[in-house]
């Protein structure tokens, strides 16, 4: 990592966040296996910097998030800024064009797993640390790498959790999402589960003597498909999203093993992405009650020892406009746009938000080439990027 002037020269800068991009590809880290190396690889840059940081972990160490800050050298009452992204990526599909964990440029965009979603941001952050490091902060600057965010927000909540411990209540806090360096402020929950159900097996000439967990998972689904219509009911006359109402969706359903056998397991998928919190309360309270009162109590008359259970995947809080946010705001005075949009897909603006953090979705790449074969970053993208950065520079120095 080259050491930066303040009086940067912004071809080298660009470059340089190229390079880190291209080390960040290169590695692994989908969602759910070990992204350690990783996060050393970006301490290893912030603490040669100067900056301090602190890491927290999964129950088996496997999966960490890392926290570094950049401590203002004339402390003002500016809030400080968080720069946030996620580490983790989504599994690859057979039919990449290049290999997906070595980055590929060609006609000026940059090909590889996670370029968009979300490394380029990362990669810019990075690569822009130094200038901060050396800039007449009067303000923090923090940097916040998460863990396995594409499966429902695993790693984010353990980090919030240590924010509060640490007073680390308030500031802003730029999620690094692809969204074309657009302000999005505001998008629905998603709450992910799933639904086991164990019963009895037996012949099926003979199902009175056994208990299809299959048959109750298709009533709990038909439930299920029964309350979606319900949240239609329930959409909010000023709701700014579409569809403007709070969906469900079902997954998938699994189970049994033969034409000729009760089946006595089945597990359901399913999703809930509420445009209030309330809904997704209202729905799993309707849900619980249909499978504790209803269908839970006719099994065990066949078999005791049956069972209902809902695993939480995850919940993954809603992320609401506000009239007034501090983040959107600086934002807009840098970009010149003062637009606001809304997205259907989830980020971790929402745990941020719910701590008293003034919280934007704002970053480099389009949500279009997320999770697809052949994921790209257009490179003028990161030049974009890096020149929100340094404004954000300006507007936390004292001369």
């Amino acid at each position: 990592m080259l050491n930066m002037s303040t009086e940067n020269n912004s071809e080298h800068l660009f470059k340089n966040s190229v390079k880190i991009l291209t080390d960040l590809i290169s590695f692994k880290t989908i969602s759910g296996e070990d992204n350690n190396s990783l996060i050393d690889y970006c301490d290893d840059i912030l603490k040669k910097i100067g900056a301090s940081s602190f890491r927290t972990f999964d129950d088996d160490k496997k999966r960490v998030n890392l926290f570094s800050t950049i401590k203002a050298k004339n402390p003002s009452n500016k809030k400080p800024i968080i720069f946030s992204g996620h580490t983790d990526v989504v599994p690859v599909s057979k039919g990449w064009s290049t290999d997906p964990f070595i980055a590929t440029i060609k006609n000026n965009k940059l090909y590889g797993r996670g370029s968009c979603d979300m490394k380029g941001f990362i990669a810019c952050t990075l690569a822009f640390a130094p200038i901060y490091s050396e800039t007449n902060l009067d303000r923090d600057i923090h940097f916040s790498f998460t863990f396995d965010e594409e499966t429902a927000c695993q790693g984010a909540p353990i980090l919030i959790e240590e924010l509060k411990k640490r007073n680390i209540t308030d500031g802003i806090c730029i999620i690094g999402e692809p969204t074309n360096m657009k302000i999005i402020d505001a998008h629905k929950g998603c709450y992910e589960y799933t639904t086991y159900f164990e019963g009895l097996a037996g012949h099926s000439s003979a199902p009175n003597k056994g208990v299809s967990a299959v048959e109750y998972a298709s009533r709990y689904v038909n439930k299920l498909i029964e309350l979606r219509e319900r949240l239609v009911e329930r959409a909010p006359k000023d709701s700014i999203f579409d569809p403007p109402h709070s969906t469900l969706s079902i997954g998938g359903i699994f189970g049994g093993i033969a034409h000729n056998v009760i089946a006595d397991k089945c597990h359901v998928n399913w999703e809930t992405r509420p445009v209030v919190k309330e809904d997704a309360i209202f729905l799993n309270k309707e849900l619980d009650k249909y499978a504790n009162e209803i269908l839970l109590p006719e099994m065990i008359k066949i078999y005791p020892n049956s069972s209902i259970k809902k695993k939480i995947i995850g919940e993954i809080i809603g992320f609401d406009r506000e009239a007034k946010s501090d983040a959107c705001e600086l934002i807009s005075s840098l970009t010149g746009d003062n637009s606001r949009q809304v997205v259907s897909f989830g980020t971790e603006a929402g745990l941020f938000q719910e701590i008293g953090i003034s919280t934007v979705v704002c970053g480099p790449g389009s949500i279009e080439q997320a999770h697809k074969i052949d994921e790209y970053i257009i490179l003028d993208e990161l030049k974009k990027c890096l020149k929100l950065l340094n404004g954000i520079k300006d507007k936390s120095s004292f001369n």
